[in-house]
């Protein structure tokens, strides 16, 4: 469980892909200013990371609410209802339909607006121009993106990526800087404008949320970002898609 800044932690889980090859997972742990806490999405929590979230949280009586933010992040959602079951639950319209029986309240966490029921505590922002919810459940593109006021930290499941080396590598091999998803081609919504509706919320979201400190990406690491890195980055990533935009406006104008 590490701390990256006063009110915000994050810790990183295991997810093996086939079994094999271990592309990892995150959660994270936000202060509200009430001095309350939130959860962002869930991992398997191993006995050391059980035992310090339990620490951290008075066993559980300081955590507020759950929040899934990925619509396919879904395999730790009942676990964590079941480790902190007082906590108010929030996901986005297919964590809803998956479990059925939780007790989820309010809309769908992609339908909300600015006045949301977290406002004080986190900004969102959910990528124009792209399906949320694919049928190819391969495309994992559309998430909710969280930026904490408190501290600026952004955590994003899968919209954005940072490339790095697996294991005892990757505290020896340098990080890629972000990089959008790479099926984002198959995401992007068979209509007119799409291309332009994702560049444009790509350059909002790197001119409102630039000066953020650190970017917790799902399967990959913890980006931390100096002054101004953010924006450029995000600029730097939507640039190298840009054969893939050009091909879908070719196609739908």
């Amino acid at each position: 469980m590490r701390l990256l800044a006063e009110g915000f932690w994050n810790l990183r889980g295991h997810h093996r892909l086939a079994g094999l090859l271990d592309i990892g997972t995150q959660m994270s742990v936000a202060r509200r200013p009430n001095g309350k806490l939130v959860l962002i999405d869930g991992i398997d929590l191993d006995d050391a990371q059980r035992a310090a979230l339990l620490a951290a949280t008075d066993d559980g009586e300081l955590v507020e609410a759950i929040i899934h933010v990925h619509p396919f992040h879904t395999l730790h959602v009942a676990a964590l209802h079941a480790l902190f079951p007082r906590a108010t639950l929030y996901g986005t319209g297919r964590h809803q339909t998956r479990f059925p029986t939780l007790p989820w309240v309010g809309r769908p966490l992609e339908a909300w607006g600015a006045r949301h029921a977290l406002a004080d505590t986190f900004e969102l922002s959910v990528p124009a121009g792209v399906d949320f919810v694919c049928l190819d459940e391969r495309v994992h593109v559309g998430s909710v993106l969280l930026r904490h006021r408190a501290t600026g930290i952004v955590h994003v499941d899968d919209t954005l990526n940072v490339l790095a080396a697996p294991g005892p590598f990757g505290s020896l091999l340098p990080q890629s800087g972000l990089r959008m998803h790479p099926m984002l081609g198959k995401a992007l919504l068979p209509e007119a404008g799409a291309a332009d509706a994702y560049t444009g919320w790509a350059r909002d979201l790197a001119r409102r949320w630039d000066g953020a400190p650190f970017v917790c990406a799902a399967h990959s690491a913890v980006r931390e970002l100096a002054p101004g890195a953010f924006r450029a980055e995000v600029e730097a990533a939507l640039a190298k898609v840009e054969r893939t935009l050009d091909a879908h406006r070719r196609r739908y104008g």
